[in-house]
């Protein structure tokens, strides 16, 4: 029986090369400024994100928290989906820890927000009201089926920040996922951003680690942010090592995740008792629907995990599987086999 596990991708353990990297990493106090591998990982994100500075955090989370406790002071307001991974799964932290207001707006089937409903959530200079200072975007959308924002959108929201003197921060904790399925160039998904985090422990396989690009001034600003969190980790030249490899070794190969996204995508359409839309995959997220009979997403959870197969339910008749490099074409074959034999 194999072990095929689609969780997510954050399931993905370092390669032999991060292992290597890590053993060898020179470091020092990154909180000095003085951990020569946490400096050079900085200075390679910046320059892929075609941003002046980057900062090495220990989370996608703490990247976006760090960003908006940044941007915002308290009492402040974020116009952001209400899909979003910050809306939906970070805790209420920029409440919690800034104080900052979220306005929510629907987000589309795509991951998009309407560009006349981010406008219409601006709010105007009215003292009953808290000010919008930030937009937040999230490419790729998790919970839209992993849809890549392509750089036309981008800038038209970018537009829409400078017209009201906003920022625009772009979770991309999957943004080289959308790179690869644009086929364009990470930069120009983050060109018309004030800020934006990358995840180096999902998709690129590193153990731990973000990184958050801007300007020179903000990640001054946002280096304080990151200690008052608790994120000044010292020696982390040991976990940036692995994310050097991540950014050197780890981003082109996203498409072969993508390539079996959408074949397992495609297989599971033709099984009966589960409904996908196939054509919505374009990255390494596949969501589906379990209809009819009494099986639940929770009992298939039990019985394909009986074949070794992990999946994870995220509503009453709805069920998410994510690719990673761990899983290969032959696995996908084994999991539509699975699927049809609990069905």
């Amino acid at each position: 029986m194999r072990n095929v596990d689609l969780r997510s991708d954050t399931v993905t353990k370092p390669t032999a090369a991060m292992r290597q990297a890590i053993s060898t990493a020179q470091v020092g106090d990154d909180v000095f400024g003085e951990d020569p591998t946490v400096n050079r990982l900085e200075e390679m994100a910046a320059e892929r994100l075609g941003k002046p500075a980057a900062l090495f955090v220990a989370s996608g989370t703490m990247a976006n928290i760090v960003c908006q406790l940044t941007h915002c002071n308290r009492g402040d307001e974020a116009i952001l989906g209400d899909q979003s991974h910050i809306f939906f799964y970070e805790q209420g932290g920029s409440a919690a820890l800034g104080g900052i207001h979220p306005r929510t707006v629907p987000n589309q089937i795509d991951g998009k927000l309407s560009l006349d409903d981010i406008e219409a959530a601006v709010r105007p200079d009215n003292i009953h009201f808290p000010r919008t200072r930030l937009i937040i975007l999230e490419n790729t959308h998790n919970r839209c089926h992993g849809s890549p924002l392509d750089p036309d959108y981008m800038h038209a929201v970018g537009e829409i920040a400078r017209r009201y003197n906003l920022k625009l921060h772009v979770d991309g904790a999957r943004l080289f996922n959308a790179a690869v399925a644009l086929g364009i160039e990470p930069q120009r998904l983050a060109a018309d951003a004030d800020s934006v985090s990358i995840c180096l422990s999902k998709g690129l396989g590193a153990p731990a680690g973000s990184i958050v690009c801007g300007t020179r001034e903000f990640i001054a600003q946002a280096r304080r942010a990151r200690k008052v969190l608790g994120g000044g980790m010292r020696q982390a030249g040991i976990l940036a090592a692995a994310g050097v490899v991540a950014l050197t070794e780890m981003t082109e190969r996203l498409a072969d995740d993508h390539a079996n996204a959408t074949k397992l995508a495609e297989g599971l359409a033709n099984i009966r008792g589960v409904s996908v839309n196939a054509k919505l995959v374009r990255t390494n997220i596949v969501y589906f629907e379990i209809e009819g009979g009494d099986m639940t997403p929770p009992l298939l959870e039990q019985r394909l995990k009986n074949e070794g197969v992990l999946l994870s339910p995220t509503g009453p008749s709805q069920m998410r599987a994510v690719t990673n490099y761990h899983v290969t074409s032959d696995d996908i074959e084994y999991v539509l086999n699975s699927f049809s034999k609990v069905l």
